[in-house]
């Protein structure tokens, strides 16, 4: 199963596997306009942010898929069981998004800022996969300009408050 946040080895290969089988096969789940997802408390470094948690493989591929753009108090954190290079996606979003992904001790290990949804027909067939430099274990979305607005940087921290 092709899932929008996947560990990728080699990333090369899973990279184009995911934008093009991805689009081909998305799980009846995802599809869905509505799915419930745990709230939670985060930090990163003085920040607090209410998160949607995605911590199952259903949520996972969901993800923000078809929802409003969030207010810069609030995010979705995917949530996976052990490090791995986790390559997410922007199939189906409605606004940009900033993506942070974080190491088991909280510290960055990749920033993405300001990537645009897939929406076109052509947009779709050519989805790109946004691969981390590092391993990660949480990885964070929220609305486009909330790294700038909040100066994260390489030095910032994410602490678990609840999820």
């Amino acid at each position: 199963m092709t899932t929008r946040a996947q560990a990728l080895i080699p990333i090369t290969i899973a990279a184009v596997i995911i934008g093009v089988v991805g689009i081909l096969s998305l799980p009846s789940e995802s599809k869905l306009e509505s799915v419930e997802f745990p709230r939670g408390t985060i930090k990163i470094d003085d920040i607090p942010l209410e998160v949607q948690i995605a911590d199952t493989e259903p949520r996972r591929v969901r993800g923000l898929m078809f929802q409003d753009q969030l207010p810069y108090d609030q995010g979705m954190i995917f949530v996976f069981d052990q490090p791995g290079l986790y390559s997410l996606w922007m199939l189906n979003m409605q606004f940009p998004l900033d993506m942070i992904w974080f190491d088991d001790d909280g510290k960055v290990v990749h920033i993405e800022t300001n990537i645009t949804p897939c929406r076109t027909a052509l947009e779709i067939t050519t989805c790109q996969s946004i691969v981390p430099d590092n391993e990660a274990t949480y990885v964070l979305e929220v609305t486009a300009g909330f790294v700038e607005q909040n100066n994260i940087t390489k030095d910032s921290v994410l602490t678990i408050i609840s999820i």
